[in-house]
């Protein structure tokens, strides 16, 4: 008996077809029994083998448990501190006005921005015709791109009536205008390098053909009409060199600048109402989010803070991440899908490509190659690809890219705040061990671990910098009175 058995088990384990076909043999056979069986090998739906993944209702489910999580925390945050909504605040917060001041230093500055955008086309201008030598020029755009970065830096530590929201426009827009003239600088620079080298081309080939009969062939010459036609409904360099050009750039959905962007044939007027609702809406959901949630959350986590409460300071931690991680996402869809589309649209801008899929991303480094496709792009080809091409590594370039961007969001946090500490940069810095550890957890357990991961840093590690920069602001410009700053 026992051998049979043995054979039996060795007859299965020779071919997995075979055990399939007794097995079926085995279920044709039992369901002729009298007992009526109703059972056969089938896994539970909770086991990575039973191959089933429809979980549409848990999604429902946890949407619907969201929601009413959600309008608890409507209901409290109302009960606690009643309507904080102000639009009349927003007006001063944007304009930079305060209610005794009658000066605008906000939106003079962004006046301002005019002079360092005129002085880089003057100075593109003299370097076309000759009127400036390549090295002084490019010294020239250094220092007018240099004093561009520090003036906000200067102004908003020196003046007084700067609001913390018109402050933090200004640092964004010089710093968005300066990676805008960067790249407008070295691409006329690569154009005017091979203007002057097909001009040596083109003097050496008249050289060596002098004296020689043309060749005549009808299809190439009709080949090269119809490239010739093409190219001369392009701009060339230097007629690219115009206000109007550099213009339309500046306002432009892009960071990266070309002679000729790629245009739509005609403003389509149902999708621009479109964005233009959506802006509207969204701009009223942030204020409201930021104003009824937010700046209470950020106050109260003050003391706790200070005083090094660990479970304290982490409740204030966790129920300031669900207002940010909310106001960061419509942030998101607000820029990136509803404001760029609107410029996209209004200036016929056919690369709409602001965004990848971002949500999807396994580590950290997919998600910051996807989720700001414009900064992403200027990085690669501004940054990362010229620094390659001059021999360093790809790890450099990788770190460089990093420096540069932590640099720009620790300006775009501590000028306004007029409180310079290092924790954005340090947070965007941090990035590079995190990507390590994401790509890890991705291969030893999974996509889906490092997606997590990815929504982990995204969810926690915002309201955790704001919560340190609020600290430090309050301590450095209040520290003899820790009251309640309803101008924040």
């Amino acid at each position: 008996m026992t051998g049979e058995h043995d054979g039996l088990r060795l007859r299965r384990a020779q071919s997995v077809t075979r055990a399939e076909e007794i097995q079926a043999e085995e279920q044709k056979v039992r369901k002729l029994q009298p007992d009526k069986p109703c059972h056969r090998p089938r896994d539970s739906l909770f086991s990575w083998t039973s191959g089933f993944n429809n979980f549409t209702g848990f999604v429902n489910w946890a949407f619907l448990l969201l929601s009413i999580g959600g309008v608890r925390l409507l209901l409290e945050n109302f009960i606690k501190y009643g309507i904080r909504v102000d639009p009349i605040q927003w007006i001063y917060f944007l304009s930079g006005k305060d209610q005794s001041d009658g000066e605008h230093p906000s939106l003079i500055l962004l006046l301002y921005t005019i002079a360092p955008v005129f002085f880089c086309l003057i100075t593109e201008k003299a370097l076309s015709v000759g009127l400036i030598p390549n090295n002084p020029g490019m010294v020239v755009h250094v220092v007018n791109l240099l004093v561009l970065v520090l003036i906000p830096i200067v102004a908003i530590q020196v003046k007084d009536g700067f609001s913390l929201i018109g402050a933090s426009t200004v640092s964004y827009v010089y710093s968005v205008l300066f990676l805008k003239l960067w790249s407008y600088v070295q691409v006329n620079m690569w154009c005017r390098i091979d203007r002057n080298l097909r001009s040596k081309t083109t003097l050496k080939r008249q050289y060596a053909s002098y004296g020689q009969l043309p060749k005549s062939d009808s299809k190439s010459s009709t080949n090269s009409d119809d490239l010739e036609d093409t190219e001369q409904c392009l701009v060339h360099y230097p007629d690219n060199l115009t206000l109007k050009d550099l213009v339309y750039f500046i306002l432009a959905p892009t960071l990266c600048y070309e002679l000729n962007f790629p245009r739509t044939s005609r403003i389509r007027k149902r999708f621009l109402l479109k964005r233009i609702f959506e802006v509207l809406i969204g701009a009223q959901l942030i204020m409201v989010v930021m104003q009824q949630y937010m700046v209470p959350c950020v106050k109260n986590s003050l003391i706790p803070f200070s005083n090094m409460d660990v479970t304290l300071a982490t409740e204030r931690l966790l129920k300031l991440a669900l207002p940010n991680h909310l106001l960061w996402l419509c942030g998101f869809y607000l820029s990136f899908h509803s404001f760029l589309n609107l410029m996209g649209e209004l200036l016929q801008f056919a690369d709409r490509n602001f965004y990848s899929d971002w949500w999807n991303a396994n580590n950290i480094d997919t998600f910051w190659r996807t989720w700001n496709m414009p900064v992403h792009r200027w990085a690669l080809r501004h940054l990362y690809f010229p620094l390659v091409e001059m021999g360093y590594g790809r790890n450099v370039g990788s770190t460089t890219v990093f420096f540069i961007s932590a640099f720009f969001h620790e300006y775009m946090v501590s000028v306004p705040l007029r409180t310079f500490k290092i924790w954005a940069f340090m947070g965007m810095m941090g990035q590079i061990p995190l990507s390590y550890l994401s790509r890890y957890v991705e291969k030893k357990l999974g996509d889906r671990m490092g997606n997590v991961i990815v929504w982990a840093s995204i969810i926690m590690g915002q309201p955790l910098c704001i919560m340190m920069y609020y600290h430090d602001y309050v301590i450095t410009h209040f520290s003899d009175a820790l009251e309640d700053f309803s101008h924040v």
